[in-house]
């Protein structure tokens, strides 16, 4: 009976220690997070919109994005973006898909950026036309170079894996205005 006790305080004992011993770190490493973090001073958030409307065509576009500055040259990112289009009595189709991108400034004015774009899409084509509905993924990198001016860009940038049958833009060649807050 004995034993028995002697053994329950050992494990009381031991448990106790355990418990000291895992619980002393979470404590301290509660402490040294209380010393704030300057990782959200060097994220800067922009992004897109776009709206475009026809004789009966419709297009839509959001884009947010959002990088990291790691100093006054170089800065790497990720964007999602969500594009709906439609003709009537001709398709009706969704593009989803996300990036990342890396932005080198060898001086102010001048950016020079490289971006690969992953995007699903999914046409759903009229009857009337014939054609199958498809969803596919389409790969984009653009590498491209503008003028900077503050938070503003403005430039043009070009896909090199452009594909006139499959890519989700028209021309392999695009202007763009980025903006980072």
């Amino acid at each position: 009976m004995k034993k028995q006790s002697l053994f329950k305080q050992k494990s009381h004992v031991f448990i106790l220690l355990l418990i000291c011993l895992f619980t002393t770190p979470l404590f301290a490493q509660e402490s040294n997070n209380s010393q704030k973090s300057d990782f959200w001073n060097h994220v800067r958030f922009g992004g897109g919109i776009g709206l475009s409307f026809g004789n009966e065509f419709f297009s839509g576009t959001l884009a947010p994005s959002a990088i990291y500055q790691f100093n006054r040259q170089f800065a790497l990112g990720v964007g999602l973006s969500g594009t709906y289009n439609s003709q009537k009595y001709y398709y009706k189709s969704t593009v989803l898909g996300g990036s990342i991108i890396g932005l080198f400034n060898p001086i102010d004015e001048i950016q020079i950026s490289a971006e690969f774009e992953e995007n699903n899409v999914n046409i759903n084509w009229d009857n009337r036309t014939g054609f199958a509905n498809e969803n596919y993924w389409y790969p984009s990198l653009f590498l491209g170079a503008g003028y900077r001016a503050r938070n503003v860009t403005i430039g043009i940038r070009f896909d090199v894996l452009y594909d006139k049958y499959k890519s989700t833009y028209a021309d392999p060649w695009m202007p763009f205005v980025r903006v980072y807050f």
